[in-house]
C-alpha cells in the first residue's frame, strides 16, 4: 500500500508538470491545428536556458522568468521566421516543417551546449525527504510541482480574463469572425507559439531539475503526446487531466511492471495507453467532435 501511495502522489507531481508542456501542444494545435512535434526540442532548450541563468549566479525562480521571457522571444521569432508563410498551407506542410525544426533545436543545443548530462548545482531544493506520516515526499518532486501548478493557473487565468487570451480563444473558436472583429490571426498564431515555447520551456527546466539535463528531455517533451491526446487536442483542462492520468500511469507502471519487463515499460504504457483510449473516446476527453458531410 505504501509503495502504492508513493508512486500515485509522485505521478501525480510529475504530471503536473506534463500538464505544463502539454499546455504548449494544446495551444498550437488550437490555434493553428498543426501539431508541433519539435515540441520535445522547445522543452530541451528551456532546461538548458534555465541552467544557464542558474550557472550565472541567478536565483533559480528568478531563473525560470527568464526563460519565460527567452521563450516569448524565440516562439515569436520561429512563428515569423519558418512558419509565418505557411498560413493557409496544407497542414502536413506545416507539420513537417516543425519535424524539421525539431532537428534544427537539437543540432543547436549539441552545439551550444553538448551532449553531457548536467545538473544545477548546488542543488536548489533540500536532498531530505518531506515526512508525511508514513510516506517521504522528495522535495524536488514537490516544489516543482507547485510551481508547475502556479504557472499553470497564471495561463488559465490569462486565455480566461486578459483580452490577448480571448483574442487567442476567438480565433481558434471561429477565425472567420474573428478577423471580422478585427483580431490579427498573424499576431495570435505568432503568440501561440511564443507561450507554447514559455509553457515547454519551464516545463523541461522542472524535468531537468528532478532528473539531469540531458538530450534525453527532448524525448520527455514528446512522452507528453498521449496526455494532450487523451485530453483533447484543443482542451486546456484536457491537457491538465491528461497530463496528470499519465504521470500516474508511468510511475505506477514503473513501480510495479519494471521488475517483470525491465527495460523502460513505463515509457511504453502511455502510449499502449493512449492506443487503447482512443478505440472508445476518438476525440479524447474533451476534445472537439467534427462531424463532416460527404
Amino acid at each position: 500500500m505504501e509503495l502504492f501511495l508513493m508512486s500515485l502522489i509522485t505521478g501525480i507531481m510529475v504530471g503536473g508538470i506534463y500538464a505544463l508542456v502539454a499546455l504548449g501542444w494544446v495551444l498550437i494545435y488550437k490555434c493553428s491545428g498543426v501539431l508541433n512535434l519539435a515540441m520535445g526540442e522547445l522543452t530541451l532548450i528551456g532546461a538548458y536556458v534555465t541552467l544557464t541563468f542558474y550557472q550565472a549566479g541567478i536565483p533559480f525562480i528568478p531563473a525560470v522568468v527568464c526563460t519565460l521571457l527567452v521563450g516569448i522571444v524565440l516562439g515569436f521569432v520561429t512563428e515569423r521566421i519558418f512558419l509565418d508563410k505557411l498560413i493557409g498551407e496544407p497542414i502536413l506542410a506545416v507539420i513537417m516543417v516543425t519535424v524539421g525544426l525539431s532537428f534544427f533545436f537539437k543540432g543547436i543545443v549539441e552545439f551550444i551546449w553538448s551532449t553531457d548530462t548536467k545538473v544545477f548545482t548546488p542543488p536548489i531544493f533540500d536532498i531530505k525527504p518531506i515526512e508525511l506520516g508514513f510516506l517521504k515526499l522528495s522535495p524536488v518532486y514537490l516544489w516543482s510541482f507547485v510551481l508547475a501548478i502556479v504557472l499553470l493557473v497564471i495561463f488559465v487565468c490569462f486565455f480566461k480574463y486578459t483580452r490577448w487570451g480571448l483574442s487567442m480563444q476567438a480565433t481558434a473558436d471561429d477565425e472567420t469572425a474573428a478577423l471580422s472583429l478585427g483580431v490579427s490571426a498573424r499576431f495570435v498564431y505568432a503568440a501561440a507559439w511564443g507561450i507554447a515555447f514559455m509553457s515547454a520551456g519551464v516545463g523541461g527546466a522542472l524535468l531537468g531539475n528532478i532528473n539531469g539535463i540531458n538530450i534525453s528531455i527532448g524525448y520527455l517533451g514528446l512522452l507528453v503526446l498521449p496526455a494532450v491526446v487523451l485530453g483533447g487536442l484543443n482542451s486546456v483542462p484536457g491537457a491538465i487531466v491528461g497530463g496528470i492520468i499519465i504521470g500516474v500511469l508511468q510511475n505506477l507502471s514503473g513501480a510495479y511492471l519494471d521488475q517483470y519487463f525491465p527495460g523502460g515499460v513505463k515509457e511504453i504504457v502511455p502510449f499502449a495507453f493512449m492506443a487503447v483510449f482512443l478505440l472508445f473516446k476518438p476525440y479524447g476527453l474533451w476534445g472537439w467532435e467534427r462531424i463532416e458531410r460527404v
